[in-house]
């Protein structure tokens, strides 16, 4: 318990799945904590659930007048930001002939446009104090390619280089920029009905460890990039996957 005790953080797409799991495990573990989201009436929910460690703000991460308001709003409340993590984004299937320009620019404007201003928005809050960190939540679509995804699987290795190159901008600064890159998640993103079954998930994504990730795998790696425990990692990439980067988990025997 503690492990970011006193920590500010801002965490987007806090009003449900993978962000609001990182946001209830942050204040859990001592720090408060900003959501936002574009769902005001869940996120205003989850804040009021989690108490006074927490506050609500609905963002769209998009506008740099936005990242601004929130920054600002959350050093009026909490007095700091120490710590952001770019949850927020969105997901697109189509293959690169099917696919359209305003599909390819909504999901720039989310998943890197959102994540990029987010990263200079807090940075100038931490800079004075010489200390921070930021955890990009990207995807292993942004360590390969996959097959009808060519929109977002750009939009995720963009981010992968946005926190390389920003670690290297703000390292003599004292900020830390790393990035998660989940595999199969079992939230609303992937799973937007909860009807799928989560065994029969994993054999479909072919996970090494036989079952699908949760909320939690992907807030637990948060919390220790955003803590003090990985104070020498910065430009770092974590899968977590259950493996499944780790390479080809069928028995090779059968294709000999």
């Amino acid at each position: 318990m503690g492990r970011i005790e006193g920590k500010v953080i801002i965490v987007t797409g806090a009003a449900r799945g993978q962000g609001e799991a990182t946001a209830r495990l942050f204040v859990e573990q001592g720090a408060r904590v900003v959501l936002t989201d574009v769902l005001a009436s869940e996120g205003h929910a989850v804040a009021e659930d989690l108490g006074e460690r927490a506050l609500f703000i609905k963002h769209d991460i998009t506008e740099e007048a936005a990242w601004t308001d929130v920054v600002n709003r959350t050093l009026d409340h909490f007095g700091a930001v120490d710590g952001l993590v770019n949850n927020a984004g969105v997901t697109h299937f189509s293959r690169i002939n099917e696919s359209q320009t305003a599909d390819f620019d909504r999901v720039m404007a989310i998943n890197v446009r959102g994540s990029w201003l987010g990263m200079k928005a807090v940075s100038q809050a931490m800079i004075p104090k010489r200390k921070g960190a930021i955890v990009n939540i990207a995807s292993i679509n942004g360590l390969r390619g996959s097959l009808g995804m060519t929109i977002y699987d750009a939009s995720k290795w963009a981010m992968r280089g946005m926190t390389k190159s920003a670690a290297l901008d703000l390292a003599g600064h004292g900020i830390r920029v790393n990035s998660v890159h989940p595999g199969a998640v079992d939230t609303p993103m992937i799973n937007p009905e909860r009807d799928l079954d989560t065994k029969e998930m994993a054999q479909n994504f072919s996970i090494p460890l036989g079952r699908v990730g949760f909320p939690i795998d992907v807030a637990q790696a948060s919390l220790f990039l955003i803590s003090d425990e990985a104070a020498f990692i910065t430009g770092a990439e974590l899968a977590v996957d259950g493996g499944t980067m780790a390479g080809f988990a069928g028995d090779i025997t059968t294709m000999l």
